[in-house]
């Protein structure tokens, strides 16, 4: 079947792409920069046609509140429009664990906003919600640095792999709509301080970790388990040790 992924050429939309592709889907990598703009519509009806599953996966570019909410609606309106027209049978969404506990950050309210779209279009749906990749620890670091200090909250944190993650949502769009939500996460839970201060350690740089009850995570404030997946959630099989090791 022909499988087109908004965000196709991005981290988890490439490997997306090229496992569909190895299980003898059609998968087509749509993007800005392969001719497919989801703000502006351009593109969007020639990518769709004969397509059965759309998948997205894509980001916005900027996390400032009101461009992150630009972003998701105006991308998502313009998508399951054009999805309609073109007879669309199942949208495949990827999102965050979590987000309906993180309001407190814009970024977060607008992937709510996004899902609320999806959910409200009538087009059979399917929603992936995955906890912070391996790839994204960076990330947080940076967003939690003042100086050389970084300040996080010592709760839980589940991550997963970028592959695994891919892998989870390949296998949703090849898949039944769920007409809900389904939660993938790495095998191990750590503690965020904890984690991210091993991994400073292990590069030799001098940040120090400070373990913050208050400290935000992009704007929300954490509680002990606001990033966990429930009980249901699919278990990923790649360590987070093993990962790093692979990364040397």
């Amino acid at each position: 079947m022909k499988v087109v992924v908004i965000g196709g050429t991005g981290l988890i939309g490439s490997k997306l792409v090229a496992r569909l592709t190895e299980h003898g889907h059609e998968a087509v990598a749509a993007a800005p920069n392969t001719g497919v703009n989801t703000l502006t519509g351009e593109g969007l009806a020639e990518v769709l046609e004969g397509a059965s599953v759309v998948v997205d996966v894509s980001n916005s570019p900027s996390f400032a509140d009101d461009d992150v909410m630009e972003f998701f609606r105006t991308s998502t309106t313009n998508l399951l429009k054009a999805e309609a027209d073109a007879g669309v049978t199942h949208h495949v969404a990827l999102s965050v664990v979590g987000t309906e506990r993180l309001q407190e950050s814009g970024y977060f309210r607008a992937k709510q906003a996004q899902e609320k779209l999806i959910e409200d279009s009538g087009i059979p749906y399917s929603i992936v919600h995955a906890t912070q990749f391996f790839e994204f620890m960076k990330g947080i670091t940076a967003s939690a640095t003042e100086g050389d200090t970084v300040r996080l909250a010592p709760v839980k944190i589940q991550p997963i792999a970028s592959d695994d993650v891919a892998a989870a949502v390949g296998r949703t769009a090849a898949g039944e709509p769920l007409n809900g939500v389904l939660e993938v996460a790495g095998p191990d839970a750590f503690q965020l301080d904890e984690l991210v201060r091993k991994a400073l350690a292990a590069k030799n740089d001098p940040r120090t970790v400070v373990a913050d009850p208050k400290a935000p995570y992009f704007g929300a404030v954490l509680q002990e388990t606001t990033l966990l997946p429930g009980a249901d959630a699919r278990i990923a099989e790649t360590r987070f040790t093993d990962w790093v090791a692979q990364q040397r």
